[in-house]
């Protein structure tokens, strides 16, 4: 079984154009995760997927391996599956670990985490990193995709509405959202990315909820315990400056 990992970036993000070349802490954030993501050692393979010149040409300056595909694309996992065509040589068990590229608080750890339920469980067919939501601003914030899951671990939906429902926001409700690294068997990513848009991913604007309306799920993977934001607007930015300096992971790349 192998481990295919792809950065998915694109300049034309809705809310933030040209946000993975965007300087945090003086490199690009595409740069942060893509360092990040080789700190995981259990790749077969990691690239950069991209319909960019400026990002192919950044990725060919810093010998990134990196794979052109469609501009047509407007949800990063089916730019990841072209990828993967294009990589080729893939079974339909081989696991893709999409990594999303504006997260540049990620550590190899939480690869480890969304990569590990397929290895303990054989009927696992995707995963997702699961961020406990520690403050009520987070929970309210409709840019932070949400999720509940059943006793097993498995999401049953996701939402940008604060759920599951509280009166008061307390830490104690078990609150989570969605971190941005995926994991998918190769034949569940293609089967996912062959399906039409379906009504609760329209309504939530949140493309996981094709899975469940179309009957199958996903195994949550929890995050490590630290600070871990996305970059969704140029606010998030100084957000994550603040942080990232003072990060383990910072001065090894």
């Amino acid at each position: 079984m192998k481990t295919i990992g792809i950065v998915p970036a694109r300049m034309a993000a809705s809310r933030f154009p040209g946000k993975p070349l965007f300087p945090i802490a003086g490199r690009p954030m595409v740069e942060h995760v893509f360092e990040r993501a080789k700190m995981f050692d259990g790749w077969d393979g990691l690239f950069l997927a991209t319909c960019d010149n400026e990002i192919m040409e950044f990725a060919e300056n810093k010998g990134y391996p990196a794979l052109m595909t469609a501009d047509t694309h407007t949800r990063a996992l089916d730019r990841v599956a072209e990828a993967a065509e294009k990589i080729g040589n893939m079974a339909e068990d081989d696991i893709v670990v999409c990594v999303q590229g504006d997260e540049p608080l990620l550590g190899p750890d939480m690869i480890e985490a969304v990569i590990k339920p397929f290895n303990d469980d054989p009927d696992v067919e995707g995963t997702l990193l699961s961020v406990p939501i520690p403050d009520k601003e987070t929970f309210l914030n409709p840019d932070m995709v949400k999720l509940v899951h059943d006793l097993k671990g498995d999401v049953l939906f996701t939402s940008r509405a604060p759920i599951p429902y509280a009166k008061e926001f307390s830490p104690d409700i078990g609150a989570k959202r969605v971190g941005g690294i995926f994991g998918f068997r190769w034949l569940f990513l293609k089967w996912f990315t062959s399906l039409p848009e379906s009504p609760l991913e329209i309504a939530e604007a949140c493309d996981s909820n094709r899975i469940y309306d179309n009957g199958r799920s996903q195994r949550i993977a929890m995050a490590p315990d630290r600070p871990y934001l996305s970059v969704d607007s140029p606010e998030d930015v100084a957000r994550v400056e603040a942080i990232i300096k003072d990060d383990d992971l910072w001065g090894r790349y």
